[in-house]
């Protein structure tokens, strides 16, 4: 028996994905497990799912999964049900009769949560909705396969589409607020928590991204430079060394004394307001 990257489940179904990802109308690429990943870099990003997967660390992604708000207890649930679900999917396999996966339903359900979370305290476009919704098994998703996967697991088949309209009626951040958050290993590797973040206004998260960039050497217009970043921190990260350059540990020093300064007058403004 191999090493998983969490579990079996998990793994195969971010192998799944990486090997189907350019094949977007094979079964595949529209089967539940790999939906379930193509959910959660809908709501976190690639670089969020994947990178923890090729470092083999389960505490990058569970950070990351954090991010918006969800906590340890909420993330290691959905893992216990990822697994469940393909448990009984290989029991089922071998099994005369066939077992009723209630999985199918629950995973849905925790990862609209953790988009709901996103959207109320970050906020999410208009068109990042439509997609999440989409790649939910609903009657009205627009995959032929994901509709016929729906009517054999769901007992309801509304039943995922009547929980997200329930978790849509909760208030959140208008669209605009939305905070462009870069991979959240890069704000980790400084000490910069969810709390950190959720109290600076986007323009200011801005500002501390474009600093970052700087101080790493990458300019504006450089194509592709969130993931020349997160290779640079990856760098760092197998060698555990400190950043030597010159300027760009001394930038990254300036920018933490910035964002303490900002996070710690954004408090004061809160308490008096």
């Amino acid at each position: 028996m191999g090493t998983y990257f969490i579990n079996k489940a998990i793994d195969q179904a971010i192998a799944d994905y990486l090997k189907s990802k350019d094949k977007p109308e094979s079964i595949l690429y529209n089967s539940f497990l790999v939906v379930v990943i193509r959910l959660l870099i809908s709501i976190y990003g690639e670089l969020d799912i994947i990178n923890p997967y090729h470092m083999n660390d389960e505490e990058a992604l569970n950070i990351n999964l954090m991010k918006y708000g969800s906590n340890l207890e909420k993330i290691n649930n959905l893992k216990r049900l990822i697994d469940g679900y393909l448990k009984i999917e290989e029991k089922n396999k071998n099994g005369v009769e066939k077992e009723e996966n209630i999985y199918f339903i629950e995973i849905q359900k925790e990862i609209i949560d953790l988009f709901t979370l996103k959207r109320v305290n970050y906020g999410v476009s208009e068109s990042e909705q439509k997609l999440f919704f989409d790649l939910l098994y609903t009657p009205g998703t627009s995959n032929v396969l994901r509709q016929s996967i729906n009517y054999q697991y769901a007992s309801d088949i509304y039943e995922v589409a009547k929980y997200y309209k329930e978790k849509s009626a909760i208030q959140g951040k208008d669209s605009k607020e939305k905070k462009e958050l870069l991979n959240f290993n890069v704000y980790r590797e400084f000490n910069i928590g969810i709390n950190d973040l959720s109290k600076m206004s986007n323009s200011q998260i801005q500002s501390l991204n474009k600093q970052i960039y700087q101080a790493f050497d990458i300019k504006d217009n450089t194509m592709n430079k969130e993931n020349i970043l997160n290779e640079k921190l990856n760098e760092i990260n197998k060698s555990r060394r400190l950043l030597t350059t010159g300027n760009g540990y001394v930038d990254i020093l300036l920018i933490m004394s910035v964002i303490v300064t900002t996070i710690m007058v954004i408090t004061v403004v809160s308490f008096l307001t």
